[in-house]
């Protein structure tokens, strides 16, 4: 069992994780909604899955976990909320639980795409280009404490993605509740960045792009399969990662590994 203050809802949550065949898969009042694109009901500020009634918020990092793991299949999440614990804002706390659940023999085939393709959004962009797995992150804000931050990696170095914490603004704070969002963050779960800084220190000096990359391989992860080629995504967003992904299926230009 894990159990902690949701993000948005400031409210708790407990998540019991077990295997099971099939799908990976989260289970909210009896009522299984798959880990997949088709099941994604909202892009605003975080991934939301939903089937039927049942929504389940802030499934990002726990994704991302799974990514990072190749724990494609097999793994059931129940949730007694609908979201998830926000932890200390990374995916590796999830690590203890889902390691034991140990992982599969192989992964499933890998979905290669067949063109270049590439979708924007403003000043949002990601592309993929045929070749080896990879991704590259890159973000720029106004900010003297964060400015422009790329990282790039290979599916084995992925895993040093994983501390890297959720961040926001001290002078979005007010707003945001506002809207309902943020209720819960704090600075046990967070980096908050003030006008002159971070009020934490940093895990990494390039802790928030890091963390961007991390939300990329989770959203990917609603795949179902690895994507093979190189990622390069540039202000990211789950309302990007989505609609790409979307638009890949729909193009039809994907084909699985044999």
């Amino acid at each position: 069992m894990i159990e902690g203050t949701t993000l948005h809802g400031g409210i708790r949550s407990r998540v019991r994780l077990f295997q099971d065949d099939g799908e990976v898969r989260f289970r909210r009042n009896g009522r299984d909604i798959p880990a997949h694109i088709g099941a994604v009901v909202s892009t605003d500020r975080c991934t939301v899955l939903g089937e039927g009634p049942a929504r389940i918020a802030v499934v990002e990092h726990l994704l991302a976990a799974l990514h990072v793991l190749s724990l494609w299949r097999g793994v059931v999440i129940e949730v007694d909320t609908d979201e998830l614990p926000i932890l200390d804002g990374s995916a590796e706390p999830w690590l203890p639980a889902l390691e034991p659940l140990g992982r599969e023999a192989s992964s499933p085939p890998a979905f290669r795409p067949t063109t270049p393709t590439h979708r924007r959004h403003g000043s949002s962009e990601i592309r993929v280009d045929l070749g080896a797995r990879g991704l590259c992150s890159e973000i720029h804000f106004p900010h003297p404490a964060i400015g422009r931050q790329r990282w790039c990696g290979a599916p084995d170095t992925y895993d040093r993605l994983l501390p890297a914490r959720t961040f926001g603004f001290l002078h979005e704070a007010a707003a945001l509740r506002r809207a309902g969002l943020a209720s819960g963050a704090s600075l046990e779960n967070a980096i908050i960045f003030s006008d002159e800084g971070p009020l934490s220190p940093l895990r990494f000096p390039d802790e928030p792009v890091r963390h961007k990359a991390l939300d990329t391989l989770g959203d990917l992860f609603l795949l179902g399969g690895p994507l093979e080629g190189k990622l390069t995504v540039t202000r990211g967003s789950h309302r990007l990662h989505v609609d790409f992904l979307n638009h890949l299926i729909a193009e039809g230009v994907l084909e699985a590994d044999q």
